[in-house]
């Protein structure tokens, strides 16, 4: 693990958020899963520390979560993306926002439906301002896979931010969470990874996979 963090994951108790608490937990990290209902997060947590060897994590309000974290993680559906990270905007100034949004439409989520403008993550930025720090990371991974600690995540992460030094830090944080993370680019380049979730749903339907993933390949790569 590189630097311990104080991570605050905002729908910390649904299936994408709890398994990311439970391996930055696991790494070592300092976690806290957020919920609108503070009862329902302690619960979630009272679950994911029964799966851990000593670590702890905690469960709070989406508020508390997100003024006690050093970076923060948006782990909630498209519908809900923009209302919660509005209710802690205040919360978030100054802090690294990893937004994990895939602009998913039931019930045809495996047809890409981007938003106008292109990127939820890149318009989320814009509603917040630019006291936040959005990065955009976590679109493409298997959230079934990530509550398991035995099973090696053999997928690479697309990370999306106008800013290398934030882009660093969530490639770390990638890494503490079994994965190689990748700075792609700005965070308008979000949109990419954004589509690819309904096509990653569409060949995981059509091919009868358990949680397909990408890779980045190139000679130069050690795996």
């Amino acid at each position: 693990m590189g630097v311990e963090r104080t991570i605050g994951i905002l729908g910390g108790a649904g299936h994408e958020g709890s398994g990311l608490a439970l391996r930055w937990a696991a790494a070592g990290h300092r976690v806290m899963i957020g919920s609108r209902d503070a009862e329902r997060a302690q619960a979630a947590a009272v679950e994911l520390n029964g799966l851990l060897d000593g670590a702890q994590i905690e469960g709070c309000a989406n508020a508390e979560a997100a003024e006690r974290a050093e970076v923060v993680v948006l782990a909630v559906p498209f519908s809900a993306q923009q209302a919660t990270a509005r209710s802690v905007a205040p919360q978030l100034a100054g802090k690294i926002l990893i937004d994990v949004t895939a602009p998913l439409m039931p019930p045809k989520v495996g047809t890409v439906q981007l938003p106008e403008g292109g990127s939820a993550v890149a318009a989320l930025q814009v509603a917040l301002g630019s006291d936040v720090r959005v990065v955009s990371a976590f679109q493409n991974i298997s959230a079934h896979h990530l509550r398991d600690l035995k099973h090696a995540m053999d997928c690479d992460v697309l990370v999306s931010a106008d800013k290398s030094e934030d882009a660093d830090v969530v490639v770390g944080l990638v890494a503490d969470a079994g994965m190689k993370g990748w700075h792609v680019g700005p965070l308008a380049n979000s949109a990419a990874a954004e589509a690819l979730t309904s096509i990653m749903i569409a060949l995981n339907r059509k091919y009868k996979l358990s949680g397909a993933g990408i890779r980045i390949t190139a000679p130069e790569i050690d795996r």
